[in-house]
């Protein structure tokens, strides 16, 4: 007897879910039905993969090493399979975005293309960068766009774009004065949350100067902190994208601050063994080119 593909699909709904219940009812099967694919799968390896602690599945370090080297395996199929549904202008693709690539750039680029290609669907994620590259590595997206910083062996990253953040406030006290950096450490900050790229580069750049900044606040999306400036008058560090508009109308002053300059690479990304269709391709080079473009004019993306 052989290992099937349906083997290997149960291991890995049981891995994931680790409930028995849960995958014998996604996968339309009896528990038994579940629980007999596990034994005959190990029965066929000689060598068991999950201990069986407290009427639960938890996997030994066989069943560690079995799942590294299936999951790629069973990824690629599906991509495969996919492939095969999909034509070059016919599919389901998802995507994942960082929050400030997905407020101010992804949508309109999702609009443009679906418009070229009504029969082209994205299914749009968000996270930040720390989460974005989780998805790619659970096969749940397709690609990603992220604006911090990464070192995966299981990624392959393309710089498509230079970003430019900017410290600003609501407060007309910083609107005609120039600071040294370490001048404003004791001020009210407020911050995008940990894992965050913004917050990841902002941090790193200052860490010369400031051992250690005064951060009141923390929140996981770019428009609460905008809306906390507008109103309460702390300090923030966002990206031009996110606050170019609000400058240029006046609500908000970028915070002239001596040789300050702090620049980040927006990354196109997606996992090292994702099967590239010609769907897959197709978009993400329409994306890097239009997130190309729209960095040179500071964001001014338009759907057409």
């Amino acid at each position: 007897m052989k290992i099937t593909l349906r083997q290997i699909e149960i291991f890995l709904q049981v891995v994931e879910l680790q409930n028995l219940t849960r995958v014998a009812d996604g996968l339309s099967l009896s528990q038994s039905a579940v629980s007999m694919s596990i034994k005959e799968l190990e029965s066929i390896i000689g060598k068991q993969l999950f201990d069986r602690m407290n009427k639960k599945l938890i996997l030994n370090e066989i069943g560690r090493s079995f799942h590294s080297a299936v999951l790629p395996i069973y990824k690629k199929l599906d991509d495969i399979e996919s492939e095969f549904k999909n034509s070059e202008d016919k599919g389901n693709v998802r995507v994942g975005a960082s929050t400030t690539i997905i407020d101010y750039l992804i949508p309109t680029i999702v609009c443009d293309y679906m418009g070229r290609y009504p029969n082209v669907k994205i299914e749009l994620k968000e996270g930040n960068t720390k989460d974005i590259l989780t998805l790619i590595k659970e096969g749940k997206i397709d690609m990603g766009f992220i604006e911090g910083s990464v070192e995966d062996s299981e990624i392959i990253k393309e710089a498509i774009g230079e970003d430019e953040l900017v410290v600003v406030s609501s407060s007309e006290e910083f609107k005609d004065k120039e600071y040294k950096l370490k001048e404003l450490a004791d001020y009210k900050w407020v911050l995008r949350e940990k894992g965050s790229g913004t917050r990841e580069v902002f941090l790193n750049y200052i860490k010369p100067s400031i051992s250690k900044l005064n951060i009141f606040l923390e929140l996981g999306h770019t428009e609460s902190i905008k809306s906390l400036v507008l109103s309460k008058k702390p300090i923030t560090c966002l990206s031009i994208l996110a606050v170019n508009n609000e400058i240029e109308q006046g609500s908000m002053f970028r915070v002239n601050i001596k040789d300050f300059h702090c620049t980040r690479t927006l990354y196109a990304v997606y996992h090292k063994d994702k099967y590239k269709s010609e769907l897959f391709n197709k978009l993400y080079e329409f994306s890097k080119d239009k997130i190309k473009e729209a960095m040179e004019l500071k964001g001014c993306v338009s759907c057409s």
